[in-house]
This record gives structure tokens, sequence and C-alpha cells, in this order.
């Protein structure tokens, strides 16, 4: 059954738009965080899909570009370390996800009568203790799920600069 599940698993985050996604999303990071590198005082987010990535931020393009040539290729030379960032969306999602859900379960009365402001530390305690524990499996996350740094055959196309009002956006095709 284990094999099983991890078969369908695989299928899963192998399938072609998600696998894409996910490897964009690797090189995304790695591109990021090469930036950050060499750019002082860096702004940046990013956003990922099947055909390439966003940056939102001011950076001149030629940056873009060596950043994001220089991150295929350490990717691809085995620094899947570059796949993972710590101000991933995947982190603040689990933190969401896992103090949501551990607020819920600790105010929840249990069929007990109280009243409900005493729900309230318990909550509060939960969801900080979930935040904290909730980073290295974020981590964990990015890493099994979100992202997959085995960028063999992927190829960097056209990186486009666009203007919006006073936001600079680098659109970075994959091929």
């Amino acid at each position: 059954m284990k094999k099983l599940l991890r078969r369908a698993l695989t299928s899963l985050l192998e399938a072609p738009g998600v696998g894409k996604v996910r490897r964009v999303h690797a090189l995304e990071h790695a591109t990021i965080t090469l930036l950050s590198q060499r750019v002082a005082d860096l702004h940046i987010a990013g956003r990922s899909t099947p055909k390439g990535f966003w940056l939102y931020g001011e950076v001149d393009t030629e940056e873009v570009r060596r950043a994001v040539h220089d991150a295929l290729a350490l990717l691809q030379g085995g620094a899947a370390h570059l796949a993972i960032h710590p101000n991933c969306g995947t982190n603040i999602a689990v933190a969401g996800l896992v103090a949501g859900l551990a607020s819920f379960l600790a105010s929840a009365s249990w069929g007990r009568r109280e009243n409900p402001l005493n729900r309230v530390p318990r909550a509060v305690l939960a969801a900080t203790a979930s935040v904290i524990l909730s980073r290295p499996l974020g981590f964990w996350v990015q890493e099994h799920v979100t992202t997959s740094p085995d960028l063999a055959g992927l190829q960097v196309g056209e990186i486009r600069r666009l203007k919006r009002g006073r936001l600079t956006v680098h659109f970075v095709e994959v091929l």
C-alpha cells in the first residue's frame, strides 16, 4: 500500500504541467537567491507558471539574465539547495494552514461548557507554536512537493521586461 501511494504521489508530482512548474519554481528560487546576493537592498517577489516565471521588483534586466543563466547552470550542476527559499509562499501557506487548524482544534469546546473567551489563550498559544513548528515543515514541502531541482533538459528562452506604472516586472520564459 505504501509503495502504491508513493507511486501515485510521484505520478502526480511529475505530471506534465505540475512537474514543469516544480522545476520552474526551483529556477525562480535560485535566481532570486543569486539576485539577492548580487543586488544591494533588493526587494523582489516571484511567481512560477508552466511557461516560466515572473519577477516583480526593480532590477536591471542584464542582472536578471546573468542570474537566471547562472542559477540554471548551478542547479543542473547539483546545487539542489538553491531550489529552497526561506521566503517562499509555500512556507507562508503551510504556516497558515497549520496555525489555522491548530487554533481551530485548540478553541473547540469538545462538548464542555465554557466561556468562549477562555478558549482564546489556547488558540493563540496553538497558533504561535504552530507557526514556529511549521517552518521546517514548509521547507520539507518545498523540497518534496512544490519544487524540483532536476532541471535536466530545461532551457531559458526570452527574458522580457515590462513596466506596470511604477512596478518593474520581468518574465523569464523556460522551455
